[in-house]
């Protein structure tokens, strides 16, 4: 599909993968022919031949149904793939599908009649942001052994080129899905959707973002959502294998609690903070230590972590935060030039491989160029094209 920089894969893979964490607003699932479709149980991945899940239990209209999942992009391909033909594919009973489609059944083995499920108008997120973090999880795992040999052919000014061209390029792609927030949702529940989704960060954003649409601003700067409610609403889509103390959701729940109620409005003062920030030039490698101390970053960082976050949220997470949630939504809100600022930004939570990778070429060589955001993400940006 095109993309903002270009064509970008969004497969059968990545739809099972956004039906097996719910990552779309259940409580808008309708099949085509208008029933409510509630999931109880997304069912058993099934990585071999076969329907896709299998051992769902769902409630379609008001009556509880278990059977098997068959995903598609477009509902014709059922029948593309002769399914109706196999008894593998007798137990199924419910048809999920991305694109919706005039067909409001789709035939199944015997004649039968299976409902159909359209998942696009219910996805939180656009189309390319789905592709952007399964490509991301990708790189997460994928050895970079051979990145340092093939960088380090190039000369420190075209390296400095290489990165800062794709940083640029992914600092272009997170306001274009910032501008898409906001057209959907508005400034307040644009930063209210993407703190919680930040602090959810890989594991657990889905379910953050189900209680950012559950849980609206107003009752959390009030300080009237009960967070026992809000974590038990969904129960059974945690993810805490691995997960580190520190980033437990049930904490980061508390923390937004925290921030929300001491910061009451917090999303009008980030904006009004923010027409008092210093414009950066987006000066390259060499010149971020230079312009952190000129404009005085770290008090920057310090004020801001206190000013809208009442301190609640520290370390990496807080720069995850500001990168990936308040400046590009400020930058789409209000047109300020922040592009310099969240290059010469701290770097936030990165893969563990990049940081020593950037080490070795030289890119984050404290004090003259310390690490930051802008070149973390150049990396990044470079690896995804490759």
């Amino acid at each position: 599909m095109p993309g903002l920089y270009g064509p970008f894969t969004f497969s059968e893979k990545l739809l099972q993968r956004i039906w097996a964490r719910r990552e779309f607003d259940q409580g808008l699932a309708r099949t085509a022919d208008g029933r409510p479709v509630e999931i109880l149980e997304p069912g058993r991945w099934n990585r071999l031949g076969g329907p896709d899940f299998l051992g769902a239990r769902l409630r379609l209209g008001g009556v509880e149904v278990t059977g098997d999942i068959e995903l598609h992009l477009h509902a014709a391909d059922w029948v593309a793939h002769a399914h109706s033909a196999d008894p593998a594919y007798a137990g199924v009973v419910l048809h999920v599908v991305l694109f919706p489609s005039a067909e409001k059944f789709t035939p199944g083995a015997a004649g039968r009649q299976m409902p159909v499920l359209a998942l696009l108008p219910l996805l939180q997120r656009g189309l390319e942001e789905y592709a952007e973090d399964e490509a991301m999880e990708a790189l997460a795992s994928r050895p970079l052994a051979r990145v340092p040999a093939v960088l380090a052919a190039l000369d420190p000014g075209a390296l400095a080129a290489l990165l800062a061209r794709h940083a640029e390029q992914r600092w272009g792609q997170k306001i274009h899905f910032a501008r898409r927030r906001l057209a959907l949702l508005g400034w307040e529940d644009a930063c209210h959707h993407a703190a919680l989704e930040v602090l959810g960060h890989r594991f657990n954003r889905a379910p953050m973002l189900a209680v950012a649409a559950q849980f609206p601003p107003a009752q959390w700067m009030a300080g009237q959502v009960d967070l026992a409610a809000a974590w038990g609403a969904q129960a059974g889509r945690w993810h805490l294998h691995a997960v580190r103390p520190p980033n437990h959701p049930r904490l980061r729940l508390s923390q937004y609690a925290a921030w929300s109620a001491a910061r009451p409005g917090w999303p009008a003062r980030l904006r009004a903070c923010a027409m008092t920030w210093p414009v950066l030039p987006a000066a390259g490698l060499a010149g971020v230590g230079g312009l952190r101390r000129r404009h005085q970053l770290p008090a920057l960082r310090k004020k801001l972590a206190d000013e809208i976050c009442a301190s609640t949220v520290g370390g990496t997470r807080f720069d995850t935060l500001v990168c990936d949630g308040f400046l590009p939504l400020l930058a789409a809100e209000t047109g300020a030039e922040l592009g310099g600022l969240w290059q010469a930004w701290f770097p936030g939570d990165l893969p563990e491989s990049l940081p020593p990778v950037l080490r070795a070429l030289g890119v984050f060589d404290a004090p003259a160029c310390p690490a930051c955001h802008g070149a973390a993400q150049g990396l990044i940006g470079w690896q995804l094209a490759e």
